[in-house]
């Protein structure tokens, strides 16, 4: 199974994870989160990203998810990156986490697809629907 990692802005990933578990209903295996607080100076908190990468990897490889691609979180995810092994998607919201969840045993070309248009199609006008 390929982990999944979260890297964002302070707790919106622990909050994405609650979230996921809630609809769920259960703690999904290697899945893990790390907070960058406005003060954290990326590269000082690389060896830390390496080891709850690590966590989540047992083999298989990993995913990497942050939100906004060009700021502190996303920098990082950018160190942990390698192709085909390693990939990352900037943009996280909880559809997104949710398709990752569930398609994370069809290999990482499949996963890397199916997050990103579970990102994409979550965004919805309720009016127009």
């Amino acid at each position: 199974m390929i982990g999944i990692l979260l890297i964002t802005h302070g707790s919106y990933g622990e909050a994405l994870v609650q979230n996921a578990c809630h609809v769920l209903n259960k703690r999904p295996a290697q899945l893990n989160q790390f907070g960058v607080s406005a003060q954290d100076d990326p590269l000082d908190l690389l060896p830390l990203a390496r080891q709850m990468l690590q966590l989540v990897d047992t083999g298989k490889g990993a995913l990497v998810l942050t939100d906004i691609f060009g700021a502190s979180p996303a920098n990082l995810a950018l160190k942990l990156l390698e192709p085909g092994r390693v990939e990352g998607v900037t943009g996280v919201n909880l559809p997104m986490l949710l398709r990752a969840l569930t398609y994370r045993d069809k290999g990482m070309e499949i996963l890397l697809t199916r997050a990103i248009s579970g990102g994409r199609d979550g965004v919805i006008n309720m009016l127009e629907h």
